[in-house]
């Protein structure tokens, strides 16, 4: 195996193979499956459990649960520029990851204390604990296959099945735990929906510190920085970043984090044009591309990202829940729907582009991003026509139209987010792939901080009503059908400058 300084591989060693790909490709399937477990079992309870914790389920207190909900997605997300850069420059991606599996498993049981200021100091920790770890181990699933290695694509979409299998339990398993050892309403146990994220992330870091070895050296840092001094200062890095991110929570405010990202996002891109100056023209080109992608992809999860504050104040407070018996379909449980389609689903669009690829008709990446966004807006579409022509007298929706949201948003999902993962590590500098993904993350960043500011304007002062979802919705429709078509159109010039990526 050669590996760079920044511990980029160029060429993939000769790993054993378990189901056609690389046998560490299920071991680190399995730790980001516990990382995923932890990160949906909070985001699914936080914004409610604000709500019903500190304003005693009094509906004004939904536009703050929003923006702390955007904002801590949105540092979860940005953190990973400066994770991905610990790791290429510093102390390589397997320590980077075992450090943030640490740090997140403390903030999660830190999240667990009856107070505000506990609350965002533990989000804080898992901020910065992610940004270590995210980036980095999709970094990882790269480095298991050669540049030429046709199956890298497919081992990108199994990897992000076990990033949905833990989407898909976290909130089913969780909200039984909540209901069954407290017999207790739901929402006031979800203190304990955070324990048991908790004990994910110990899972999590368990299974990669015993499977490590298995990746004989991919992830490892380079022999001139291999001294366990770094980690040590890395930590110290930690400790300090820790009380910022916390600052940025409860004290900048979304707006002015959303400049902050901004700054960022021109920082990350500048970093990697500066080092593809330095190959030849094609690589500028490709990065160029690269960020476009970028642009169009934090529209998509400004939308998406719906699902963790108005999709749910609109599935508590405005969806008939009532199931057979009398019995009540939970709130948290529609969060399981999209996970649950991905994993129908992930299987047949896979199918669907190779059966396109063998006539020459597969959709390159940028128009598989615009097909995303359509699909995107196709949801936003089913509640728009439920909030305007199903309201009930007890001014409640039909159950099916937030579901048949949820699976027309994962159809899009299923569109660009496997595929971007694969093309950030086809289209980066090659001595700059942590950075390039971390602002592949950024981008999610962006979307996820506006995603809070758009559903604070939708609930308001006073929560959420039929009219502002609405308006909210109707105007998310019209953005996201918009940018996917543009896309479609602009998609010839992409294709040139991406050179021949597929």
């Amino acid at each position: 195996m050669s590996q760079s300084p920044e511990a980029g591989v160029d060429t993939a060693p000769d790993f054993p193979q378990m189901l056609g790909h690389p046998r560490p490709l299920w071991m680190l399937f399995m730790t980001e499956f516990w990382e995923r477990f932890a990160f949906y079992s909070v985001s699914w309870a936080l914004a409610l459990y604000i709500v019903a914790q500190f304003y005693h389920g009094d509906a004004s207190g939904q536009a703050w649960a929003s923006k702390i909900y955007g904002a801590y997605t949105a540092l979860i997300y940005a953190t990973g520029i400066f994770g991905g850069y610990v790791a290429d420059k510093l102390i390589g991606y397997q320590r980077s990851i075992l450090l943030g599996a640490l740090v997140m498993s403390a903030g999660l049981f830190t999240i667990m204390l009856p107070s505000q200021q506990a609350m965002l100091y533990g989000l804080a920790m898992v901020v910065v604990g992610d940004g270590l770890f995210k980036p980095n181990i999709s970094s990882m699933v790269g480095q298991l296959y050669g540049p030429k290695d046709e199956r890298r694509d497919r081992g990108f979409t199994l990897f992000y099945m076990g990033i949905n299998a833990g989407a898909f339990v976290a909130p089913l398993l969780t909200g039984w735990l909540a209901s069954y050892f407290t017999d207790t309403p739901l929402q006031q146990n979800y203190r304990l929906v955070f324990g048991a994220a908790g004990v994910g992330m110990v899972l999590s870091l368990l299974w990669f510190w015993f499977g490590r070895r298995g990746l004989r050296g991919v992830g490892r840092p380079a022999p001139e920085a291999s001294s366990r001094m770094r980690v040590l200062w890395v930590f110290v890095g930690v400790v300090v970043a820790v009380p910022i991110v916390y600052l940025l929570l409860s004290k900048i405010g979304a707006i002015g984090l959303q400049w902050l990202l901004g700054l960022l996002f021109v920082g990350v891109a500048t970093m990697l044009i500066v080092e593809a100056v330095r190959h030849d023209t094609v690589q500028v080109q490709r990065v160029i591309a690269m960020l476009i992608i970028f642009a169009f992809n934090l529209l998509f999860w400004m939308f998406y990202f719906q699902l963790g504050t108005s999709f749910n104040f609109l599935a508590e407070n405005m969806v008939d829940r009532k199931m057979f018996g009398g019995w009540e379909f939970p709130v948290g449980w529609f969060q399981s729907v999209s996970p649950l389609a991905i994993i129908v689903l992930a299987p047949v669009v896979s199918l669907v582009w190779a059966y396109l690829s063998k006539r020459h008709k597969e959709p390159s990446i940028p128009r598989k991003f615009g097909l995303g966004l359509i699909f995107n807006g196709f949801g936003f579409l089913v509640l728009m026509y439920a909030l305007s022509r199903l309201i009930d007298v007890r001014g409640l929706i039909p159950f099916w139209p937030l579901t048949a949201c949820y699976v027309l948003q994962t159809v899009g999902e299923l569109c660009l987010s496997p595929i971007g993962l694969s093309m950030v590590t086809k289209l980066a500098p090659p001595r700059l792939v942590g950075v390039a993904m971390g602002g592949w993350f950024l981008s999610l960043a962006v979307g996820g901080n506006l995603s809070g500011l758009l559903a604070g304007h939708i609930s308001g002062e006073n929560g959420m009503t039929a009219a502002s979802a609405l308006s909210g919705f109707t105007f998310s429709f019209w953005l996201l059908a918009g940018a996917g078509v543009l896309l479609l159109l602009i998609s010839p010039l992409i294709n040139r400058l991406m050179h021949g990526v597929k």
